[in-house]
């Protein structure tokens, strides 16, 4: 049965009329939101406005009392019925969604598919339960077995027992009644939410160990024990503020900082470059090399004069005074004209 808008006109007039004695500001205060909330009400289900809200008058007085115009045990009851109602107004609608999404997981409602579902829950629950209390037990990071105290045999232990408690409690929830029903509920929550935290702390450990360099996968790894990097040129000077770089552009990180140095930049040693400690460097600067004088120059490698050359040739020598050999030029062999001719001549 369908409820037309002139019934929820009728209605609320003869609600107004009921409260004709009221003030009329509290009488629109009480019945301003009325339309729309009969409305809301006839969409929710069949049946006329009476038979959910009980005649206008009655409703009257309702709206009477939770004013305080009337009984406080009739506004105690008012109260009562609008929460009631609204809880109703939220069942019908998660029923609606219920049969909507139904279809997709191949049923006529979806609770029916999570009705299936309930004993994987139940083994679910005993294994949120045993990690949390790993997580109240130990200090270090979580794993993927549950642990008490650290101790792998005596958690997986406790897993059996609380999977033997799960199971009972979810073949039980059906006859719980109140504080014990929404209890259950809490705890239920309560893992949902520490699951949450747990997958989110794993992927932060898993983020954090990522390492920026490179990594071998060889089991007898030759740079696992490298802590810096000395680049030399070809005069073995050493190189300063040089990047490794491999054949795509992915920077090349190797070693870590040994070294305490205040002058060195407060910089990120990720964002370093090499060497990170220069003072700490294998190799000292050689001295510059000194070229070889050509012979003759008469000025060894030292810069003293050589005992060589034309300038350590003596002007004269003593008589009977040996020469040594190579240090003068050969005389030119002389020749003899007879008495009262001259000498030849050599041209050319």
């Amino acid at each position: 049965m369908t409820v037309t808008g002139q019934e929820i006109t009728d209605y609320v007039e003869r609600v107004r009329t009921a409260l004709a004695d009221l003030p009329p500001q509290t009488r629109e205060e009480l019945t301003e939101d009325l339309p729309e909330h009969l409305a809301e009400v006839a969409a929710e289900a069949d049946g006329s406005l009476v038979d959910r809200l009980g005649t206008p008058e009655a409703y009257a007085a309702e709206l009477r009392a939770a004013a305080g115009a009337g009984d406080p045990a009739a506004g105690r009851r008012a109260l009562e019925r609008r929460i009631a109602t609204v809880l109703g107004r939220a069942r019908a609608r998660i029923d609606r969604l219920d049969s909507r999404f139904g279809p997709v997981f191949g049923h006529d409602t979806a609770g029916e598919f999570l009705r299936l579902l309930r004993p994987a829950w139940w083994v679910a629950r005993a294994y949120l339960a045993a990690m949390l209390l790993t997580a109240l037990s130990t200090d270090g990071p979580l794993g993927l077995l549950p642990r008490l105290d650290g101790h792998g045999f005596v958690g997986l232990l406790m897993f059996v027992g609380l999977l033997y408690g799960s199971v009972w409690l979810g073949r039980r929830t059906h006859e719980l009644r109140s504080w014990r029903r929404w209890a259950l509920h809490a705890s239920s929550a309560v893992l949902a939410l520490f699951a949450i935290a747990a997958v989110a702390e794993v992927d932060d450990h898993a983020r954090s160990g990522y390492d920026y360099g490179y990594e071998s996968t060889s089991v007898d790894n030759p740079y696992h024990e490298v802590q810096d990097v000395y680049v030399y040129d070809s005069e073995g000077r050493l190189v300063e503020n040089a990047r490794l770089f491999d054949q795509n552009g992915t920077p090349i990180r190797l070693g870590w900082p040994a070294c305490d140095d205040p002058a060195l930049p407060d910089v990120n040693p990720v964002q370093r470059a090499y060497p990170y400690c220069p003072q700490q460097a294998p190799f000292r600067p050689r001295p510059p090399a000194v070229a070889p004088l050509p012979p003759g120059s008469g000025v060894d490698p030292g810069g003293s004069p050589s005992p060589t050359g034309p300038a350590a040739v003596p002007t004269a020598t003593a008589p009977g005074t040996p020469v040594p050999t190579g240090s003068v030029p050969a005389a030119s062999p002389s020749v003899s004209a007879p008495a009262g001719e001259p000498l030849p001549t050599t041209t050319g």
